[in-house]
């Protein structure tokens, strides 16, 4: 064979090794792309989100590729709360927040602020303050101006008040209770809606999810907000439970009685932990993905829930370690950012009609 035509062979079969090289991940690529919940939920009308760990995203490349392909929807982990964006009563610090909005922009993602006021972690600067009644309002009040003027238009929903009522239904003993009253939270909404009318503005609360005693003060809180003209447009439930949890009807009921009230729904913080003891590793899994399930459908049955995040989404980034003393694998991800059966789930249930 001439040596012309060896070097046309040659050359004709690195072209066609090199094609399959490129061809075949995008081919994978574009496959995940199609399925992924993101498009999935787009083609649903919800938006299906998760909480951001901003250490994640900043130092991990996997971590951003896996949230853009897969959500819509982000709100940050830790990196809206007091003490970190207001540090010193002279200084705040948006550094991780604008990282968290451009990368939101860049992969057309909507943000979620939360949460505006909370319970938990205040500066000391605030707590070991010896403030009036009249200068914590108005603390409060610049504080909620200088962060919601400062994302105004960018920012669609804002969980303006976290967590306020405790288990027995009775009002959290917290630093805002205690210096101002009650009225904080009514303050809080009419200030977020002042100063950004399009925002729709949710309450988020833990454990409200199933009938009882704490589903009915958060009821009772949120139509008296309605009956006083208070700007409010949404509830968020958060689901953190474990594999025993078995309350998908009282979940559904819940939001029934909610969105008779012309709420709003969001799952806003789910994430189901794996209990030691419970079963062996494949059964253990299979009852996650089942209550992901679940409370995916209960989502999907309720027109008004519009909203369906988990609290991360790989087991390599969880807060459970420092909140539970054990990992518990409670996310949709393994560490290796590989679909666990829970993934799984939720993708057939989106894939539904």
């Amino acid at each position: 064979m001439p040596k012309f035509y060896k070097f046309f062979l040659a050359l004709l079969f690195t072209l066609i090794i090199s094609w399959f090289t490129w061809q075949i991940p995008a081919a994978f690529a574009a496959t995940e792309s199609e399925t992924s919940l993101r498009t999935l939920a787009e083609k649903r009308g919800i938006l299906i989100g998760a909480a951001v760990d901003m250490k994640a995203l900043k130092s991990d490349s996997k971590y951003g590729e896996v949230l853009a392909r897969e959500f819509n929807a982000i709100l940050p982990e830790n990196a809206m709360k007091l003490i970190l964006l207001h540090p010193e009563r002279d200084r705040y610090n948006f550094t991780d927040t604008d990282i968290l909005m451009d990368f939101a922009k860049t992969h057309q993602m909507q943000v979620h602020g939360h949460p505006l006021i909370w319970h938990y972690a205040v500066p000391q600067w605030l707590e070991s303050g010896n403030f009036t009644r009249e200068q914590f309002i108005e603390i409060l009040h610049d504080y909620i101006k200088t962060v919601v003027t400062r994302y105004r238009g960018q920012i669609k929903v804002w969980y303006v008040v976290n967590e306020s009522i405790n288990r027995d239904g009775s009002l959290e003993d917290s630093i805002w209770l205690r210096k101002i009253g009650p009225e904080y939270i009514d303050l809080a909404y009419r200030w977020v809606h002042e100063l950004d009318p399009e925002a729709r503005l949710f309450y988020n609360e833990y454990s409200a999810e199933e009938v009882g005693q704490k589903a009915d003060a958060v009821y009772q809180l949120l139509q008296g907000l309605i009956q006083r003209g208070v700007p409010i447009h949404g509830v968020g439930l958060q689901m953190h439970k474990d594999v025993d949890w078995s309350s998908a009807p009282q979940l559904i009921e819940n939001m029934k009685k909610l969105a008779a009230l012309g709420l709003d729904i969001s799952i806003t913080e789910m994430d189901i932990y794996i209990k030691e003891g419970f079963g062996n590793q494949q059964q253990a899994l299979e009852k996650q993905a089942q209550i992901y399930e679940d409370t995916l459908q209960a989502c999907l049955s309720i027109p008004q829930c519009v909203y369906f995040s988990i609290w991360g989404f790989s087991d390599r980034y969880t807060w459970a370690a420092s909140w539970r003393g054990s990992q518990g694998a409670p996310l949709i991800f393994d560490e290796q950012y590989r679909p666990k059966p829970a993934y799984y789930a939720m993708q057939k249930v989106l894939r539904r009609e």
